[in-house]
């Protein structure tokens, strides 16, 4: 096997080395916070982490946010630390113990979105005074909407049911607060301000109080709607937000108001907070959640950027004094980059999750998988091809208001010039929908001088896919939207009117692309695709099964440019956990079995489903998904025998499964649920997981501990990658454990630290680890092992090359070598790659984790001219290895440990 030739991985960037040095973390721990996992928790734990190899802990939002979050996103005041977390004096305590431990904070902030929830001061402002509240030009609203009901006034889709409905039951009603003796409507637990000018109208009725605006009367009903009809908003039927929407959301979620970033006063309310942490020394750099909803990326990232470098010579002695730590929360599509000119030092490492992930499956899995799925789905299209249907649905419900809002604007520029006038609004829809169907990332940067050239390529990659469903009759108007759209310079259009409409028309398609692409990839048809789970993780194109170890050199060479970038493998938002994920892909190296185990299950437990409407549930395709994640989901150490833990397990499930279902939009839906489905698919689940299903509990738990034992070969592979490859690793709470989780919230349950804490402390010989590994305590080992080569190495692994190795001799493909050489200095990684073959024989399950020696033959790493002289020692078990003719036998290399990072 060649190698890619050597690259440096601080230098590949141009002019990286002409920027001023940024403290980057050595290696991060994410942490999410709420009510039941606070600040003081967390410091409580510091010197766990620190015992770890941790330099910087990673925060989840930490500014006020709805009562009850368990996540922070949904953020209602920017101006403090949440009073459920600890506050602001319980920030400070854990900072004042990290940096005593030598450590640092980086902060996950979320300038795109808040919360509406009348514990939102600045949303409550613009629904009690409208247009003339202070923070109306914070929210991204229109205002001027073509339908007279709504011109002026703010949807508020709120209600549970239509609002006559609403209003004939009498669960709205008028109230008045105890505090600050303020009118306001309620419905149930929500609260809507009344107008200032409204207010003369309610005195009138004031001896007649509460009654007058009874709403169980016909009078009272009649005043209350008149009182609401004078309102700043509509109440309106939680469904009407799709079509009718008139203010930005995040993604489809009306609860998440969508903010304008790009206004300076915004920018400055929503960060004085974290400007003021970071002069103060109480965080070292922040993480930008969902940079792509923002109007202008680049330049918001420019300005966090020179704003944060104002603030640094300001801070106080004793803390990190380069440039602040920037990464953004981006998914990247294949062949995507990052722009350098954003200047930030990377994304958060979905790119790498996905590449990390690819790299663990064997491509010859692809064609009897794909075979297998195709037969039971009945759906022999492309992975794109549903992607592309999905959209169109979305586009027409669930985002219909965003696009009827971009189209209405269009019309407007067509309308705007005699040779274009003609094109009609239904004509702009069609283009338009043909364009959104077939845009190959999740955004573009247009700005007022039009897109720079890597743009133009994407945009002609929708147009032409666009053009090919279209009449020809459109395709003059097609071209006529590339250019509204960016393809021509804004600035130089006709009139100001014209150059504003544009500018507009710009950032509604920009701000639409990217919620389309997740709602429609990660959130519709990860659900609908099948062929095997493991590649259906945010950042992944299931699409692309496989790659080989040449193709990830390449692709770790071409990422070194931002080589403190995060590489992460398990977040709050994946999928399924990566240890799940690394036990799913030995399937692409067993299929035959796989397969045959499936159809066996699915022949027996036919007589567990039942018939919803003709059709059994659950259907074929939930059903396979179904035993997919029951594989990926059962704990290392579950028997079979164990009712509790099986409980447990079908619990977790359940949920997984009722919001598989609803994501799919097939046969069930958030909107409108199909509950006999569901019902009946749980029912399946329970009578599968039930102890008298013996046959197929005993098979389901021999089968996870003979693709177990591959896939914790599989995870320390992963683990060895994410710790030693050019970039920062990040450690998700919890994952130093086997992570088998699911989706949210499943994979944001309560973490053990106290028996992490033991095991550690306790400490253990690898070969021991080894022979226990299914308590997790080996990966814990393995990172704690990891992350003190980078402690011990930090200018190596901060600034050194990346040196693909070439491996020679028996099975080159079934090992992934490299080298991290930096000023004489050297380290090599190794790690088996699709490694069933080698280590299974037979039918029973292997005892460890690891390759038999002799099964590795003659495989050796070459490393001759690549490494200085002197000795090698491998630091998981203390062994030194010898490099004989220019070659390091991998039988020896790893012969008592499954992976290997040797030290000169």
């Amino acid at each position: 096997m060649s190698a890619p030739a050597q690259v440096p991985a601080a230098s590949a960037g141009g002019d990286a080395a002409a920027r001023p040095p940024v403290d980057a973390p050595r290696a991060t721990a994410r942490l999410q916070f709420h009510a039941g996992f606070t600040l003081d928790a967390a410091a409580e734990l510091v010197p766990y982490f620190r015992q770890l190899g941790i330099s910087h802990l990673y925060a989840s939002p930490l500014t006020r946010a709805q009562p009850g979050s368990i996540h922070g996103y949904d953020t209602i005041d920017y101006t403090q630390v949440s009073p459920e977390l600890g506050g602001e004096a319980a920030l400070r305590r854990l900072v004042e113990r990290l940096r005593a431990a030598g450590m640092g904070l980086i902060l996950d902030i979320v300038p795109n979105h808040m919360a509406t929830s009348h514990e939102n001061p600045w949303w409550w402002s613009v629904l009690e005074l409208g247009r003339a509240s202070p923070h109306a030009g914070y929210f991204d609203i229109d205002w001027d909407v073509p339908d007279p009901a709504l011109r002026g006034k703010l949807l508020a889709p709120f209600l549970g049911d239509p609002y006559g409905v609403v209003l004939e039951a009498g669960q709205l009603s008028l109230q008045r607060d105890e505090q600050s003796g303020e009118f306001y409507v309620a419905y149930y637990d929500s609260r809507f301000p009344v107008s200032p000018e409204s207010v003369p109208l309610i005195e009138r009725h004031r001896a007649e109080l509460p009654q007058a605006y009874d709403a169980g009367r016909p009078d009272g009903r009649r005043r209350l709607h008149e009182l609401l009809e004078r309102q700043h908003y509509r109440l309106a039927w939680w469904r009407s937000a799709a079509e009718e929407i008139n203010w930005r959301r995040f993604f489809e979620i009306s609860d998440l108001a969508g903010l304008r970033a790009e206004r300076a006063e915004v920018r400055e309310a929503t960060h004085a907070l974290t400007f003021r942490l970071y002069r103060q020394g109480l965080i070292d750099g922040v993480r930008v959640d969902h940079v792509d909803g923002l109007a202008d990326p680049a330049g918001y990232c420019h300005w966090l950027r020179q704003r944060l470098d104002d603030l640094a010579p300001h801070r106080p002695p004793g803390v990190p004094g380069g440039r602040a730590y920037i990464v953004v929360e981006k998914i990247l599509a294949a062949d995507e980059g990052l722009s350098r000119q954003w200047d930030v030092d990377g994304t958060t490492g979905y790119d790498f999750m996905s590449e990390a992930g690819a790299l663990l499956h064997d491509a010859a899995g692809e064609v009897p998988l794909t075979a297998c799925w195709q037969r039971i789905s009945g759906d022999t299209r492309a992975f794109y091809r549903i992607v592309h249907d999905v959209r169109r649905r979305l586009i027409a419900q669930n985002f219909a208001g965003e696009f009827g809002a971009l189209c209405s604007v269009l019309h407007r520029i067509a309308r705007a010039q005699l040779a274009t006038r003609d094109w009609g609004l239904p004509a702009i829809r069609r283009v338009v929908t043909e364009l959104l169907v077939f845009f190959p990332v999740y955004r573009t940067y247009a700005t007022e001088a039009g897109r720079a050239y890597v743009d133009q390529a994407v945009f002609a990659s929708a147009a032409g896919g666009a053009r090919g469903n279209l009449q020809p009759a459109d395709h003059a108007l097609l071209d006529l939207i590339d250019g509204w759209l960016g393809g021509e310079p804004p600035r130089e259009a006709g009139t100001e009117d014209e150059r504003a409409w544009r500018l507009e028309a710009i950032r509604r398609f920009q701000q639409l692309t990217a919620p389309l692409s997740a709602k429609s990839v990660e959130d519709t048809a990860f659900y609908r695709y099948g062929r095997l789970l493991s590649r259906n993780e945010v950042g992944a194109d299931p699409a692309s099964f496989a790659i080989g170890v040449e193709d990830f050199h390449r692709k770790v060479l071409a990422r070194a440019v931002f080589p403190d970038a995060m590489l992460v493998t398990a977040t709050h938002d994946h999928k399924r956990g990566e240890d799940a994920r690394a036990r799913l892909a030995v399937l692409s190296e067993l299929p035959g079995q796989w397969l045959a185990l499936a159809e066996r299950w699915s022949e027996r437990h036919e007589r567990f489903k039942q018939s919803v409407r003709g059709v059994p549930a659950p259907a074929a395709p939930d059903e396979y998904m179904l035993y997919q994640t029951l594989l990926g989901a059962w704990p290392a150490d579950l028997d079979p025998g164990n009712d509790a833990g099986l409980r447990e397990l079908a619990e977790r499930v359940a949920a997984w499964q009722t919001k598989s279902l609803r994501e799919a939009k097939l046969r069930s839906s958030w909107v409108a649920p199909a509950d006999a489905y569901e019902e009946a698919c749980n029912a399946f689940l329970q009578a599968l997981l039930a102890p008298s299903n013996r046959d197929t509990l005993g098979e389901l738990h021999a089968f996870v501990q003979r693709i177990g034992v591959i896939g914790a070969i599989n995870s320390l592979a992963q683990l060895l990658l994410r710790c030693t490859l050019p970039g920062v690793p990040d450690l998700y709470q919890g994952t130093e454990f086997w992570d088998f989780s699911l989706v949210d919230p499943d994979n944001r349950r309560p973490v053990d630290f106290a028996a992490r804490q033991a095991a550690l402390s306790a400490g253990g010989e690898p070969a021991q680890l080894l022979r226990q590994w299914r308590d997790g305590r080996v990966k814990q080992y393995a990172l704690q092992r990891l992350l003190a080569v980078r402690q011990q190495h930090a200018g190596l692994f901060r600034h050194g090359h990346y040196l693909p190795l070439a491996v020679q001799g028996d099975a080159p493909h079934r090992a992934i070598a490299y080298a991290r050489t930096h000023e004489g200095r050297a380290v090599v990684a190794v790690a088996p790659h699709c490694c069933a073959s080698l280590a299974l024989s037979g039918d029973a399950a292997p005892d460890l984790p690891l390759v038999p020696p002799a099964r590795w033959g003659d495989a050796a790493v070459a490393v001759a001219d690549h490494l200085p002289d002197g000795p090698l020692v491998n630091v998981f078990t203390g062994a030194g290895c010898s490099v004989s003719g220019g070659l390091l036998p991998l039988r020896e290399v790893l012969a008592d440990f499954p992976i290997a990072v040797l030290v000169t």
